[in-house]
């Protein structure tokens, strides 16, 4: 390693102890990991590589690594499932990063207040399962979505494996986790913002539905769909149509088809134009 990636290192390494364990957050896979060291390296704190794992993309994952100082240590795999949970599938590479600063309420707020363009949120209702909230994020990212509101309680955080699922995405759009899902609702309706729910038994088709300006498209819960008072806020409610015997898609697949269908609104030439 040069001189001045082994200067930066240390000073990585001297950072790292006064994050303390309790408060260190792990991220595992290979392209969670090498995500975070292009996209936000100053979160990394310490990574380790299976002792036997010796690719491309091992190595490219130490080069990354020494560039942005943090030394790369070799860790049995056990020491790696220890790191990332038992049932994690870390292939060779866990990283511990410091936690990232999830938005609160007036965090979220104060953004859009800010914002130059018409919002487009994402607002996931007590999805439960990290795997799919992580896919949310890694799709409400490409769709180029300004924020997902999420529940603080009762609903999945932002672990490992949302991380590891949302490829890196996650580094990238804002989390707002709010105490009172209804009461941000009714915050962002003061702004003019549409909130626009979704559910199978709705009457308007989403690709029927106008859904430009500022909006907030709400999910519910695995299953159990929008709790009532979530529902109360919504200004219309839209429902994706089904052509085959499945009753329902995956939350992270529904999101997307309303998260594009959205941004092709948006993006699309004006009749005539």
């Amino acid at each position: 390693m040069p001189a001045g990636a082994d200067a930066a290192a240390e000073a990585a390494e001297a950072g790292a102890a006064g994050v303390a364990e309790a408060a260190r957050q792990y991220l595992h896979g290979l392209h969670a990991v090498t995500a975070m060291l292009e996209r936000a390296p100053a979160r990394g704190l310490a990574i380790g590589r299976a002792a036997a794992r010796d690719d491309q993309r091992a190595r490219e994952l130490r080069k990354r690594a020494e560039a942005a100082g943090l030394r790369v240590q070799s860790a049995a795999p056990g020491a790696l499932a220890a790191m990332a949970g038992p049932d994690a599938v870390h292939q060779g590479a866990v990283a511990a990063i410091r936690p990232a600063s999830t938005w609160n309420e007036a965090h979220l707020l104060a953004a859009l207040d800010r914002l130059a363009e018409d919002p487009l949120l994402l607002v996931l209702d007590g999805v439960t399962d990290p795997r799919n909230l992580g896919a949310c994020l890694r799709t409400a990212e490409a769709a180029g979505v300004h924020a997902v509101v999420i529940p603080r309680d009762r609903a999945a955080a932002i672990d490992g494996a949302a991380r590891k699922a949302a490829a890196g995405a996650a580094e990238f759009v804002p989390v707002a986790a709010v105490t009172n899902l209804a009461r941000t609702l009714d915050r962002l309706k003061e702004r003019r913002v549409w909130i626009a729910g979704t559910a199978a038994e709705a009457s308007e088709s989403i690709y029927a539905a106008d859904l430009r300006g500022p909006l907030a498209i709400v999910f519910g819960a695995e299953g159990a769909g929008m709790r009532r008072l979530t529902r109360e806020r919504c200004d219309f409610l839209v429902r994706i149509p089904m052509a085959g015997h499945a009753e329902s898609l995956n939350v992270s697949v529904a999101a997307g088809i309303a998260l594009f269908e959205a941004r092709r609104q948006r993006t699309a030439e004006p009749a005539g134009g």
